[in-house]
């Protein structure tokens, strides 16, 4: 069974000992840019802590780029922000992950024709 989404946390400093908050099982998680809305991480995995914790650079590369993929733009962590959603199993988090993909593939969809 897929629980609810958490409340929206910004990503923790680990050099001031600060941890991340997520599920230690399966589940779906979101990572996006707080000032601009834009996603930049979607997902689903058997354990969700790990998952977020290999999105964050190594603790002694400060300047390394958050994400390796040179189409995206690079945002700091400290302008990042997550929310995790637990699931009974890792295919449950995989079904509910492509259902909201889905959805929002679909909203996509829906606005451009309008314009």
């Amino acid at each position: 069974m897929i629980g609810r989404w958490s409340t929206w946390k910004r990503f923790p400093d680990a050099f001031h000992g600060e941890h991340i908050e997520a599920p230690i099982g399966p589940g779906v998680y979101e990572v996006c840019h707080n000032a601009s809305g834009e996603q930049v991480a979607f997902g689903y995995a058997a354990n969700v802590a790990q998952a977020l914790s290999n999105l964050l650079p190594p603790p002694s590369k400060r300047g390394w780029p958050f994400f390796r993929r040179a189409a995206r733009r690079q945002y700091p962590i400290n302008e990042l922000e997550y929310r995790t959603c637990a699931a009974g199993s890792a295919n449950e988090a995989r079904l509910a992950a492509e259902q909201l993909m889905g959805q929002r593939q679909a909203l996509i969809r829906r606005f451009a024709q309008r314009q």
